[in-house]
């Protein structure tokens, strides 16, 4: 078993919409290995290195390999590939839409409506991710050095409040971010009205979002022009 694999990113490929596979070379060798595409966005240039904790599947005697960029998020992905239905992509898939935190988070609290935001999980089987995971991620996560946050709107109000925010375009990461933080750091009661809360995130997620586009702008500012 590879535990892990600590090498120089020779390269990163994206194949069709959600495959991204990193070329990382060890000793000189070089492995192909599907990853997240979060973590593929955070990885060094190619040249540098970087260790990553892997997955190894046979499948009709051929032999893949994934990467997480930690244990716990590598365990979360074999916890998913146990649920009846679920294959590497949609584990991945499911990995690359929420944080690790927020997605342990949602399947514990049975939040059907955040996690079919992920490409190709439909209802039927996020209910089914829920039923078969809940009690088991209970446990791990306490192992894994995870907590699951008790803020954000009452069950009663939840569901229409995150429908709401996905109508208007906001990623299931954006939503989940800023409900908690609305909860947390303002302090907007559970029981507050569903305009509330849709309008406290709406002005949360708009802050960052500016703030990110002011960042890039400084950034692309500081870069060295070609010449120079």
């Amino acid at each position: 078993m590879i535990s892990y694999l600590k090498g120089i990113v020779a390269g990163i490929q994206t194949i069709g919409a959600n495959r991204v596979i990193l070329t990382l070379e060890v000793n000189g060798l070089g492995y192909d290995l599907q990853v997240p595409q979060r973590l593929a966005n955070h990885l060094p240039e190619s040249g540098g290195v970087t260790q990553i904790f892997t997955h190894l599947q046979i499948r009709e005697e051929v032999p893949f390999l994934y990467g997480f960029a930690s244990p716990a998020e590598r365990d979360l992905f074999r916890h998913l590939l146990t649920v009846t239905g679920i294959g590497a992509a949609l584990a991945i898939a499911l990995l690359d839409t929420l944080e690790l935190p927020d997605l342990v988070q949602a399947i514990i609290a049975g939040n059907t409506q955040i996690l079919i935001q992920a490409p190709g999980v439909g209802k039927k089987i996020a209910e089914r991710i829920c039923l078969e995971l809940k009690s088991k991620l209970v446990e791990w996560r306490k192992s894994a050095g995870f907590f699951v946050a008790t803020g954000g709107p009452a069950p009663g109000i939840l569901e229409e409040v995150q429908m709401t925010l996905f109508a208007l375009g906001y990623t299931a990461h954006e939503v989940s971010h800023a409900l908690h933080v609305v909860s947390e750091d303002i302090g907007l009661p559970k029981d507050a009205y569903v305009e509330d809360w849709i309008k406290q995130a709406i002005s949360l997620i708009s802050v960052a979002n500016k703030f990110n586009c002011h960042l890039s702008l400084i950034i692309l500012l500081c870069l060295p022009t070609p010449n120079s």
